[in-house]
């Protein structure tokens, strides 16, 4: 089981990234659901920022934050937690000479889940990309969220459950069920949520994320956001798989190794075929040389 980790509660300082009205205005938004003990549900592309979003917010809410990521092999004993293991207690009495007494006692050793120890504490959980998990243990979270108590059940404890503690909050992440490995979110549980799609981000706003995340001037972010935008059109009437994550990639790799951003510089241009040519390629039904010929085509208007 993964061992429950805390951040210090301490806020981040203001990044240049969130003082953009886009993000303002979302995290003011989500404040206002969570203070009020809704659970805010982010979904959008792969590459977006979702999950630096809702730590970013999750932090600033002076709780401690757990992190829980979805995936298929997520259990309830993970969640909940379970009893694992032996405590053994032997005690040794020879207090009289003639007289020893020898006392033994073994009992089963419990290990808390992490969405227990959220709920019993009040942290603030991060449940990341929860559809990549099964339904069945999300089905723990209906509970939550309504009846606000932690259903304990396989777990042999006395209890049948536990309240949650009023300061208890969770924001959830997803990608949109087209994507692989993901299951189909229960309606019950999406009815219990408030869900914020992130898909309008504009060229400014990728473009100071790309300034924060790789420290890169801001002109030069705009121009290479540009470039990937540019791109992602080749792919007519398919939706491409370049995120954000593109433009990171590309400015982090000129920023490091001093690579000039002129579409005329073979090197930039490399750079932008080795990071875009083979998700572009997926998407489009252009041959190999004609694909290559658009993409540098797109780079010499950097």
């Amino acid at each position: 089981m993964t061992k429950l980790t805390e951040t210090k509660a301490k806020p981040q300082e203001d990044r240049g990234v969130y003082a953009h009205p886009f993000f303002q205005n979302l995290i003011k938004r989500s404040h206002r659901y969570l203070s009020l003990g809704y659970p805010v549900h982010f979904t959008g592309p792969t590459g977006i920022g979702k999950t630096t979003l809702a730590l970013h917010i999750a932090k600033s809410r002076k709780r401690p934050v757990v992190l829980i990521s979805g995936n298929k092999s997520l259990s309830n004993a993970e969640l909940i937690g379970a009893f694992k293991g032996y405590n053994r207690k032997k005690v040794n009495d020879n207090y009289v000479r003639t007289v020893r007494k020898i006392e033994e006692n073994v009992t089963e050793g419990w290990v808390s889940g992490r969405l227990y120890e959220a709920v019993k504490n009040g942290y603030t959980v991060v449940y990341d990309e929860f559809t990549r998990s099964k339904p069945e243990v999300n089905n723990l979270f209906l509970s939550v969220l309504e009846e606000k108590i932690l259903p304990l059940y396989g777990t042999k404890r006395k209890d049948s459950h536990i309240k949650v503690h009023p300061d208890f909050s969770i924001i959830f992440t997803s990608n949109p069920s087209e994507y692989v490995g993901v299951y189909e979110t229960q309606d019950a549980l999406l009815d219990r949520m408030i869900s914020l799609p992130l898909k309008s981000l504009d060229q400014e706003a990728e473009a100071t994320i790309v300034t924060e995340r790789t420290k890169i001037d801001q002109d030069k972010a705009k121009a290479i956001v540009g470039f990937v935008h540019r791109v992602k059109d080749l792919c007519k009437n398919r939706d491409s798989s370049l995120s954000l994550r593109a433009s990171i990639m590309i400015a982090d790799v000129a920023e490091r190794y001093q690579l000039p951003i002129d579409g005329e510089d073979k090197e930039f241009q490399e750079l932008c075929l080795d990071i875009t040519y083979f998700t572009l390629d997926l998407c489009t039904d252009d041959h190999e040389e004609e694909l290559h010929k658009k993409i540098i085509e797109a780079c010499k208007k950097v």
